[in-house]
Parts: C-alpha cells; structure tokens; sequence
C-alpha cells in the first residue's frame, strides 16, 4: 500500500472546457448544473427521425406529432439501464387515434401513427389531434419480469402536458419538457425536405427532498371553499424554470446549432456539465423469422382466411416491410 503525499492534492471536478461547435445529431445528451440541483437530457434527432416519418406518406401535421412522442420517449427511455424496452402509447378519440413509439435500449427507434384524414383540418394543435383518452409508458424488461406501466389521461392537452402530468403524479419530481418538430430545406438535394426534432427534460433533484416538495394534487371534489394545498417552489427550481421557459423551438431544431452550445447557451452562469452522448438509430425489429412465428401463432381457419391471390402478405405497420409467404410456408393446411 502506498500513502498519498499531504502535498499532492486530488480533486474530482469534471475537466473545464469550451462547448463543442460540431452538432451531433441522432443523440441524446444528459446533463447536470450541480449549482441549482438540476439534471437533464437533451435530444437532437435528424436523420433517425427523418428515416421514421418518411417510412409513411404521413401528413404534416400528423408526423409533426409523431416526432414529438419520438422526441419525449427518447428523452424517457434513455434512462433505462438495461436491455429491454420502454414503449410510448396513445389512444385517444381524436383524428389521430394512436400514437406509438418503441425504444428498444440502447438506441433502437421505431414508430407509427394511426390517424383519420376525413377528421384533419388546418391549424389543429396536438392536443386538438389528440383528442380524449389516455398516453400509456410501459418498461419491459423481458419475458421474466413484470411489466411497469404509467397512465396519464389525455383532455384536449399536447403530449409536453402529458409529461408534466405524469410527472407529478407518479413520480412527484418537478420537471419541465419542452418538444419541437419541424422540417427543413437545404440546398443540394433538388428541395427536398427532411425531418428534424429536438427537446428538452430538465428535473430538480435536491439531496435535502422537501426542497422538492409539491403541494398536493387537486381536492377533485372537493366541498366548494375547501382551500387548495400550495407550497412555494425552491428558489434554485423557479430559477431553473426560468432558464428553459426561454428556450426557442428553433434552438432545438436548428441543425447548425450543437447541443452543448445550446446548453451553455442556457446555464453559463451556473456552470454546465455534459456526459457523453447516446446516440440513437432508426431499426425496426421485425424480421421474415419473426413474422412467420407470429402467423403460426393464430388458428389454422385465421390463416386460411389470410390468403389472398395464392399468398399471405404482411406488411409491419411500423417500418412498412412487406414479407410475402406460400400458403405452405404460412402453414395454411
């Protein structure tokens, strides 16, 4: 064993350095201001979004959408820890009746969305698109464990109102989420327009935990005059809602603006630390084998009736993947 000189000092503070220029699309970046007990993530996705969305002749409004529950499961589902999955589902009565998004760790994305033309008009906000109903957030770790699922109910409010629903009432940790989806143009590629999305999650986690606390949920129904429960919010929290109120769509969008230059853009004053990005990638994982189980899994009469002109066609609903089979190889009798 060797004993430290009393003359050399050892520190753990993260090295000091200025926020990288070069973008970094298709990642998720968590951060901490350890001065006013915050931490975050920050997503930027580019191609991986634009791969997703382009899988489907979507309208813009309903793929605008679609990015955003891309954007919030992202921003959830990089926290797990192991390799399962963390699946964002909406039903709801609207003209987009079903919102899915699966994350499958460490990086793997896929998504679709089920929507009514007939019901879609110019101007709808998300929540307009939505509707009534509920978002579902489900962990799965595997065929051995038990699934954990959240449930926010969904009323004429956008999926950033969702979260911060979700929030405080199963986890009861303040937060803020911001979300944004737009397409671009760029020269070069004869007008063409892609995809991009970026948003924000940012928590207040005091070591001291009635810093963090909330003043109760609402009475409901509560005698007319019953008197709401309030707590003030910490100082270091009002100052970090602050800080992320400013945030502008664009800022997250903007594919010249880097991640770490955003968040210095935010919190300079307080100091700033990043860790190293997860990057994220676009990959259904359906498959010829797999679609084939599944069709042995349904009743020899049910895979009769699939057969349409000689053969049974599968299409995933997620990635648009057609899988074409014989009877035989369906195991149609």
């Amino acid at each position: 064993m060797v004993s430290q000189s009393p003359d050399i000092k050892i520190t753990t503070e993260a090295p000091v350095r200025a926020p990288s220029a070069v973008p970094v699309d298709d990642a998720v970046l968590a951060f901490e201001v350890g001065a006013l007990d915050l931490r975050g993530r920050l997503t930027r996705l580019g191609p991986a979004l634009d791969e997703i969305l382009h899988k489907h002749d979507y309208p813009p409004a309903v793929g605008k959408l679609l990015g955003e529950a891309i954007v919030l499961t992202t921003l959830l589902g990089s926290t797990v820890k192991f390799e399962g999955r963390f699946i964002l589902q909406t039903r709801t009565e609207g003209p987009v009746s079903l919102l899915i998004v699966d994350f499958q760790a460490p990086d793997r994305l896929r998504a679709y969305a089920r929507y009514d033309a007939a019901q879609l008009k110019p101007g709808q906000t998300s929540g307009e698109l939505l509707g009534k109903g509920h978002l579902a957030m489900t962990i799965d770790q595997g065929s051995n464990t038990s699934r954990y699922q959240g449930l926010v109910a969904l009323d004429g409010g956008g999926l950033e109102e969702a979260a911060h629903e979700y929030f405080l009432r199963s986890e009861q940790i303040p937060t803020r989420v911001r979300l944004a989806v737009g397409e671009e143009m760029r020269g070069g590629e004869g007008g063409k327009l892609h995809w991009r999305a970026g948003g924000i999650l940012l928590q207040f986690l005091p070591k001291a935990p009635e810093r963090a606390k909330q003043a109760d949920l609402h009475p409901g129904d509560a005698p007319e005059g019953t008197v709401t429960h309030s707590v003030p919010d910490d100082d270091a929290w009002v100052e970090g809602q602050s800080l992320i109120s400013t945030v502008e769509d664009v800022e997250l969008i903007d594919p010249d603006l880097s991640g770490e230059r955003l968040l210095y853009r935010l919190f300079h004053e307080r100091g700033v630390r990043v860790f190293n990005p997860q990057p994220l990638r676009a990959q259904c994982s359906c498959s010829r084998d797999a679609v084939s189980s599944m069709l042995k899994s349904f009743a020899p009469n049910d895979r009769a009736e699939m057969v349409k002109d000689g053969k049974v066609v599968v299409t995933c609903e997620f990635c648009s993947s057609v899988y074409e089979f014989t009877p035989q190889e369906a195991g149609v009798e």
